[in-house]
């Protein structure tokens, strides 16, 4: 399968209005904002978990990246709540799943195959640092190495925020709304900017949260191996 596998181009996905896909495990579902791949994929995705449902052990072999939007996720590492972000880095194992049900944004098979960071952190523990060449403009960084930046950002109500990629930004909207474009951005959406690309964006009468990712290397678009 593949969806929204060309990097070079913009791509806007506003999954709170999209249907919730079925899984093969039973109670996990699934909005797909870019995929290539099938079950083993280079997957974007909203994942929500009902109640009592759980996943299999399992390795995952290329990384996996999720922030915790709704409910607890859970596995044999702990319980993350909303707001938890959290790296699975190549190779590493669990047993996912929510006793209470969960919504989760997660990333596979999107790492340097080399990478061993393994990263938990409760996210509404950190303060947003403010950033004095962006009024209105509040950070948690969370992650950055030579391939990526990955931060939280809160922008004040109808601040004017510019964002700069040499190799492209992604941008989900967790609470509030902006405007980039002329299209509008709410919760579960989901902007992936081209390389070389300026975004100009203003906040909502109510201000944004998001999650940002800046790749500061080319992305690769190969579908994992079976």
């Amino acid at each position: 399968m593949e969806l929204n596998n060309d990097f070079t181009q913009r791509v806007a996905v506003h999954a709170a209005s999209q249907d919730w896909l079925a899984s093969p495990i039973a109670g996990v579902e699934r909005r797909m904002l870019d995929r290539i791949g099938d079950e083993i994929a280079r997957a974007t995705s909203i994942v929500r978990y009902a109640p009592n449902s759980y996943f299999s052990p399992h390795v995952h072999t290329g990384g996996e990246e999720f922030l915790v939007l709704e409910g607890v996720f859970q596995d044999e590492h702990g319980d993350f709540p909303a707001g938890s972000y959290i790296r699975n880095p190549p190779e590493s194992s669990h047993t996912p799943g929510s006793e209470h049900g969960c919504v989760i944004f997660v990333k596979l098979w999107q790492f340097d195959l080399a990478d061993r960071t393994d990263l938990r952190i409760d996210t509404t523990e950190l303060p947003y640092a403010p950033v004095t060449d962006r009024p209105g403009v509040g950070v948690k960084e969370l992650f950055i190495d030579q391939r990526e930046k990955v931060s939280l950002e809160h922008w004040a109500a109808k601040t004017q925020i510019i964002l700069n990629s040499n190799h492209g930004i992604e941008i989900l909207v967790t609470d509030g709304s902006f405007s980039e474009n002329g299209e509008v951005f709410k919760a579960q959406s989901w902007l992936r900017l081209p390389p070389g690309s300026q975004a100009n964006i203003y906040a909502g009468a109510q201000g944004t949260s998001v999650w940002i990712k800046e790749h500061l290397e080319p992305v690769s678009a190969i579908a994992p191996k079976s």
